[in-house]
């Protein structure tokens, strides 16, 4: 079974922080930390927490289930799996940035590094 995954472009990503009324929602970044090193997305308005895939089972206590996360890998597959398991898990207000920070990078700000 395929659960349904939330999106959000990467252009809505600034109107859904702005709207965001319980408080700052987490950008979960997913990626490896030499993709970090290679591009950052400093999102106005969020918090950004990096826990890389393969370590989010462990620490799923790290998380504030009130606060709406969203998942950022590179292109967005990543992140889509760990969203649909965040949801698997009980979290609600949980979206997948589509197309990652490669698409931050050709859509919003040129200025991070494409890898």
């Amino acid at each position: 079974m395929n659960p349904r995954v939330a999106e959000i472009e990467v252009r809505q990503l600034a109107d859904f922080v702005a709207s965001q009324a319980k408080g700052a929602p987490l950008l979960l970044d997913v990626r490896e930390a030499w993709e970090l090193q290679a591009a950052r997305l400093d999102l106005p308005g969020a918090t950004t927490l990096h826990i890389p895939m393969h370590t989010l089972p462990a620490r799923l206590h790290e998380l504030d289930r009130t606060q709406p996360i969203l998942g950022l890998c590179h292109h967005g597959a990543r992140s889509w799996q760990c969203v649909a398991f965040l949801q698997q898990q009980g979290f609600e207000a949980v979206y997948n940035v589509s197309g990652g920070i490669d698409a931050w990078s050709r859509e919003v700000d040129p200025t991070v590094p494409r890898y």
